[in-house]
């Protein structure tokens, strides 16, 4: 057997044993005899979440842990989720287990089945939905989410039918989160600087026709409440060929909130946390400050622009006059309440208007249910559980944004991850996991097989890696993503 080593987000790699071919099945009474003492795991998901915890159940010396995908291609939000031009990011390795792809569970599989073939079960599936905005116009042609378009220029196949209308002068992005500010960025990067990036060939030709110039980044409440990151902020201030557009205004008394006793009070916090009085520097610099020579010139000679609105909350998408599009935005302004985590924006009473052709919105992802046997939470969007196990089902875990929510970067669900690994081990070690062999993959594959599902394994994910290495090297790009499945699985005789 060869491993194949990889570098995940800049860390260590840890070895990846191939996948059983799914071609040669063992007999059920092999599994037994040779897998008594090994425990069977498997986990729902390939990408931060699914991955991580993998990773940390492999500390024990004889699990096997099984991963199972609903696209044909592995590594989830790393892929389809983070923007091209972070490449160092999007750079994965794998670990010892089996990767099964183009199995969707709930669909080719139950969960009932995964858990009567395994020891124990995880389910990292992510979160696959957006929240929606809940206002009048949201239907419109022009408005979108913000998950949608990234995976549209990401390459996920279930979002290559958006075809965005770019033909407007301005765009409306609705949050202010990393999300938001990739978005932006995507938007009013230089065609140039994207053509050596993985973002698809179908959107590169779309953005190289673009007519946006203003993006207009929109939130409910102040600069102390903004969710991106100094790194993605800093990107966005040194754009080249736009220049930032911020209202000293909605900055006023910050530099004093940081440095004392205005702060703590209006944050109920002994001192504030160093990355975030950072940001804060960052963006008081670019507000209020004077430019350099250098940065003036940049700005000076900037033909696109980015913003951020403060204190505004969507009400309604306004429509064209023909109403076959989106003409603007009607915005609430807000004013905070409260202190502390319990800041929240009530309106004013004055609206205004925002003018734009396309709307996005990005006020944050969800989960969706995968099983009717599964418990859910539909109104938090998570699986109930109580330190990654399951609620009242036993030998059922999660990790993820499945288990706390869509928050964090890919450190906190790194850690997260391990916590749930640690605590199914933790259970194995106890004797709280069911007893004796499971059949593990075999069961499962014999299963897909009756169904009709042909799984790809790791082995042919490297065949299509390949292919789309070869592909983006006649254009100079690291790859041409494959994004029709049908087109893949055609690649691997499927």
């Amino acid at each position: 057997m060869t491993s194949r080593c990889w570098r995940w987000w800049g860390r260590s790699a840890w070895p990846w044993t191939r996948p059983l071919s799914t071609g040669s099945t063992p007999s059920f009474r092999h599994q037994f005899s040779t897998q008594e003492k090994t425990p069977q795991i498997c986990v729902v998901g390939s990408g931060p979440a699914g991955f991580y915890t993998a990773q940390h159940l492999l500390k024990h010396p004889q699990a096997h842990v099984d991963i199972y995908e609903k696209q044909p291609v592995p590594f989830g939000l790393v892929r389809f989720g983070v923007a091209p031009d972070h490449p160092e990011v999007k750079t994965a390795h794998s670990g010892r287990c089996a990767f099964w792809g183009n199995v969707e569970v709930g669909r080719d599989v139950t969960v009932p089945e995964l858990r009567e073939a395994y020891h124990a079960v995880v389910l990292s599936y992510g979160a696959e939905d957006h929240r929606a905005l809940e206002i009048p116009g949201e239907e419109l042609p022009g408005v979108c989410s913000a998950r949608a378009f990234v995976g549209w220029y990401n390459g996920l196949p279930e979002n290559q039918e958006l075809k965005p209308d770019l033909s407007c002068d301005t765009a409306v992005i609705l949050g202010q989160g990393n999300v938001a500010l990739d978005v932006a960025r995507i938007l009013l990067t230089p065609p140039e600087h994207l053509e050596k990036t993985d973002i698809t060939k179908a959107a590169l030709g779309v953005l190289r026709q673009s007519q946006v110039k203003t993006v207009w980044l929109v939130g409910r409440r102040g600069p102390l409440q903004v969710a991106f990151t100094i790194k993605e902020l800093r990107e966005m201030i040194q754009l080249p060929g736009t220049r930032p557009i911020l209202d000293p205004v909605d900055f006023l008394g910050l530099q004093d909130r940081l440095k004392g006793t205005a702060w703590r009070q209006s944050t109920m916090l002994t001192e504030v946390p160093r990355p975030r009085k950072r940001l804060m520097e960052l963006l008081l610099r670019t507000a209020m400050e004077k430019p350099g020579r250098e940065e003036a010139a940049h700005w000076a000679s900037a033909s696109r622009a980015w913003g951020l609105r403060f204190f505004r909350s969507p009400q309604q998408v306004l429509p064209s006059p023909d109403g076959r599009g989106a003409a603007g935005v009607r915005l609430a302004v807000t004013r905070l309440e409260g202190v502390g985590e319990a800041t929240r924006a009530v309106p004013t009473g004055v609206m205004e208007d925002l003018p734009c052709g396309l709307v996005l919105s990005s006020i944050g992802y969800k989960s969706r249910p995968i099983d009717p046997s599964v418990p859910f939470d539909s109104k938090l969007g998570v699986i109930p559980n109580v330190e990654g196990r399951v609620t009242d089902v036993p030998g059922l875990y999660c990790s993820g944004w499945v288990k706390r929510g869509p928050t964090g970067v890919i450190a906190t669900t790194m850690t997260d991850s391990f916590l749930t690994g640690q605590t199914l081990l933790q259970d194995l070690k106890a004797g709280l996991l069911p007893s004796g062999p499971r059949p593990g993959s075999a069961a499962i594959q014999a299963l897909l097989s009756s169904r009709g599902v042909q799984p790809v394994s790791f082995s042919d994910w490297e065949k299509l890696d390949a292919e789309e290495v070869a592909r983006g090297q006649s254009t100079g790009k690291p790859r041409e993503k494959l994004v029709d499945p049908q087109e893949m699985l055609c690649l691997l005789g499927h």
